[in-house]
Parts: structure tokens; C-alpha cells; sequence
């Protein structure tokens, strides 16, 4: 996604004179993004001249006491995680007229997801930005964050390619805290019905999207499941997306601590690796059932072409352990175990 220019002539003008509060200080928006309750749209800061990106709720949503608390408090954790691989927060403010909002730095590029379909679709061009090696760093990149995060008592608990952004200029950003759990505070995101059995009709409307496209379809695999996953969508409530959940946040634990975090960057290092998603099954069941008693093949083994070391492998299966014991106790471990591959 581009942006705008900026024009250096424009920093010689002057302020407004009736300076412009809440979003009426913006101009030009466009929508980027949306679902989750929320809406992601670009525009340009009157004041600053920079383009920026604003987070609203969505309309039926703005009035929401449940809602406005959990967006308030993903703009705070996003503001307050303040990191090379995690968005500047510049604003959060109550819009007369839209409601709660806040501003980031807008960032040309594109998410994880993105640029391993167009490898799984065979784009050559795809493939030469993005080989191996830098498929495993834009990971690590994401696990700098999370390592920041832990260490200040936040684990994320939605980590997947879809939420890893990767610049045009080679930033990597770990972005949607939405989900996050702050120790030590009430936790909004998980209701009552989380205790209810994964593959019951209570959990069933409560699950977050299992994504339609996926890197076998965008391959052109299609098979007769794909059509059932389409249909496993819902609200979002419970923390997490099924096929990056940690064997614990499918049971529903409510001691969820960054070891679960560990288990979803072994997803998506193994994803980045292989080009597959590990654990997915023809149904939502099936996926949950395939993370907490399913046996993978080694990347190395799912994909013989990839330059995957048996090294490599070894720190994959550990972060993916069913047993938040036998993982990686701390991002920081798994980080040193990636860089000692020396991929």
C-alpha cells in the first residue's frame, strides 16, 4: 500500500488558525481495514503533515461500554510497548462524533500472510524477497517484540503471519494487542463462555475466524474442506485464532503466560518455513485436536527443498511442545536458539 507524498514545501506553512481537535484534525481518509468491531483507515495529519493510520470502532459498536474498554486498552498497550517491532501509537482521543480512536505510523507493505501466498503461488518474484532466511528473520522480528512485551507483563495471544507486517523499507512490526493479556489487570477478552467444550455451539459462535484462504488453496490445492472452514467464523471473543492457539488456550486456561506465545511463533516459524500451516484439519475440531495431540513432520521433512537443517527443525518442535514445560521458557531462549541455526 503506498502513501501520499510528502511535500517539504508544505512544513513552511502555517497552523490553522482555529486548531482542529479530536478527528477533525485529519483530512483525506481511506479505509484499509476492517472487522473486529473495528475499522483501519489512512489520512493525513493537518497539523504534522504526515500520513497516518487511525483505528475507530465500528458504528454499532461505538456505544459499547464492553467494546470501548477493550479498545482503549489496546490503544494503551499498543502506545505503551515501545519498540522498533511494534507501531508508534502518536493519539488516542474521544471523537464527538465517531467515538474513541487512536493514530499510528502508517506503514507501506504488506503482512506475512500476503507475501508466503505469493510464494505458495509460485511468484518468482515473491520468492527472491523473500528466501528463506528472510522469512526466519521477519519471525524473529516478531518475537523481538513479544520479548519486549513479556517482559513488561503483556503476552499477546493472537500471533499469526496475518498480524506480522513486513515495510516496504524492511520494518518488521508485530501489530493487534487487541487480544493482549496484561497481568495483574481484569481480563476483558475472555468471557464466561470460554469455559464451554471447543466443539460445542456456544464455542462455535464465539471462534475467531479459521482464515478461507489458505497457502494450500492459494496454491491451487483445492480439497472439499476448504468449504467447511468458510463457514467457521464468529465473533472473536475468545482470545486467539484456532490454527496458532496453544494446546492451553484451547482448554481454555485462564494462566495463559508467554509460553503460549512461544507455541504460536513455532507456528508461524514453521509456517515460514514449510509454506503449509502445521495443525490444519478439515474442521475447526479437527485443527484443535491435531494441536493438542497431533504429531508433525520436521519442516525439513514437509519440505525437503526449503534448506531447513535438522538444527533448524529441533528448535521448532520444541517451541511447538504440547506441554508449556517442554517449551522454550522465555522468547528471549527461543530467539537465541533461531540465531544459533545461523540461517
Amino acid at each position: 500500500m503506498g502513501e501520499s507524498p510528502i511535500f517539504i514545501s508544505a512544513t513552511d506553512e502555517d497552523l490553522p488558525r482555529d486548531v482542529p481537535t479530536g478527528l477533525k484534525r485529519y483530512t483525506g481518509f481511506r479505509e484499509m481495514a476492517k472487522g473486529g468491531g473495528g475499522i483501519l483507515r489512512s489520512a493525513q495529519d493537518r497539523i504534522t503533515g504526515r500520513n497516518v493510520a487511525i483505528k475507530t470502532l465500528l458504528p454499532e459498536s461505538r456505544y459499547d461500554r464492553a467494546q470501548r474498554r477493550r479498545f482503549l486498552r489496546e490503544a494503551r498497550i499498543t502506545a505503551q510497548l515501545q519498540h522498533p517491532n511494534t507501531v508508534p501509537v502518536y493519539d488516542i482521543g474521544d471523537d464527538p462524533e465517531e467515538g474513541l480512536y487512536f493514530t499510528m505510523k502508517r506503514i507501506s507493505g504488506e503482512n506475512l500472510f500476503q507475501a508466503l501466498v505469493r510464494i505458495a503461488r509460485g511468484d518468482e518474484a515473491a520468492a527472491a524477497a523473500f528466501p528463506l532466511s528472510r522469512r526466519i528473520d521477519i519471525v524473529v522480528g516478531a518475537c523481538q517484540a513479544l520479548a519486549y512485551a513479556h517482559v513488561r507483563g503483556v503476552v499477546h495471544r493472537d500471533v499469526k503471519p496475518e498480524n506480522v507486517w513486513v515495510g516496504n523499507f524492511g520494518e518488521v512490526i508485530l501489530l493487534d494487542w487487541g487480544v493482549a493479556k496484561v497481568w495483574g489487570h481484569a481480563d476483558d477478552n475472555v468471557p464466561l463462555a470460554e469455559k464451554a467444550n471447543p466443539g460445542s455451539d456456544a464455542f462455535r459462535r464465539e471462534a475467531p475466524l479459521i482464515r478461507e484462504e489458505t497457502l494450500s488453496t492459494a496454491a491451487h490445492e483445492i480439497s472439499p474442506a476448504s468449504s467447511q472452514l468458510r463457514t467457521l467464523t464468529g465473533g472473536g471473543t475468545r482470545p486467539g485464532t484456532p490454527m496458532y492457539m496453544s494446546p492451553e488456550q484451547i482448554d481454555g486456561h485462564r494462566t495463559i503466560d508467554e509460553r503460549s506465545d512461544i507455541f504460536s511463533a513455532g507456528v508461524c516459524l514453521y509456517e515460514a518455513m514449510v509454506i503449509r500451516e502445521p495443525f490444519r484439519g478439515r474442521t475447526i475440531d479437527e485443527t484443535f485436536d491435531n494441536i493438542k495431540n497431533g504429531q508433525i513432520d520436521p519442516p525439513s521433512v514437509r519440505n525437503p527443498d526449503a534448506g531447513v537443517t535438522p538444527q533448524m527443525d529441533a528448535v521448532v518442535l520444541k517451541a511447538l511442545e504440547k506441554k508449556p514445560g517442554n517449551r522454550f521458557q522465555s522468547m528471549r531462549e527461543m530467539i537465541a536458539a533461531i540465531l544459533a541455526c545461523g540461517l
